[in-house]
């Protein structure tokens, strides 16, 4: 009988991030993806506590685009607001003002129309969901046992996953969490070595992964 074996995204994240999963001191990752942020405290191999939130990339990316349609009656596409997110997208203010042209259809002409606007618009279009990650990050914090937390301040928490790349979004969640902060190398493909990680070496790592068994 062929067996399936399943490993949860905060653990590959970390594992991908060279935390120290398998340990009893506690790690904590936030992995913020495409579709959804993942927030993991992890010790022992397992998941302590953690959060999963239906917001990331994409839903910043849809806030982008409903700003520039509430604000000036714009229709962006999917891919001209993931450019916005990345050139002057960010969650903290920044030393120097950025700017960019915004382009799209006027949703009232038809035609097309061009808008320039700056980092501190991006950041208050943003604004929901950054708060809605932080606030997760802190819900899970507080449902931490306290050795753990110990070992968290002491560590820091690890950002994984392309929303880390966000300027200022560690900076934002250090303030927000009184606690250090840093990105993973590579964050964009912490998930993906993780599994890679495990998958050279399944013996020794068999205890974090969840068995599926299929006839």
């Amino acid at each position: 009988m062929p067996e399936v074996l399943l490993i949860e995204e905060p653990i590959a994240a970390a594992i991908g991030a060279r935390l120290p999963v398998q340990d009893a001191a506690g790690s904590m990752i936030i992995d913020i993806g495409g579709g959804t942020t993942e927030v993991g405290v992890l010790s022992l191999g397992g998941i302590v506590a953690s959060r999963s939130l239906r917001i990331a990339g994409d839903e910043m990316n849809e806030n982008i685009i409903n700003f520039a349609r509430d604000e000036y009656n714009l229709l962006l596409g999917e891919r001209t607001a993931e450019e916005i997110k990345i050139t002057v997208g960010s969650a903290s203010p920044l030393k120097e003002s950025l700017s960019m042209p915004m382009r799209g259809r006027d949703l009232v002409t038809g035609l097309p129309k061009e808008i320039i606007v700056n980092d501190e618009q991006i950041r208050e279009a943003l604004k929901k969901s950054i708060t809605s990650i932080t606030e997760s990050v802190k819900e899970t914090i507080e449902e931490t046992p306290p050795e753990l937390v110990a070992d968290i301040m002491e560590k820091g928490i690890t950002l994984s996953g392309g929303g880390a790349l966000l300027c200022g979004l560690d900076k934002l969640l250090a303030k927000e969490t009184e606690t250090s902060v840093v990105v993973a190398d590579d964050p964009l493909t912490a998930v993906v070595r993780g599994c890679g990680i495990v998958l050279e070496d399944i013996e020794a790592t068999k205890e974090i992964l969840l068995s599926t068994k299929y006839r």
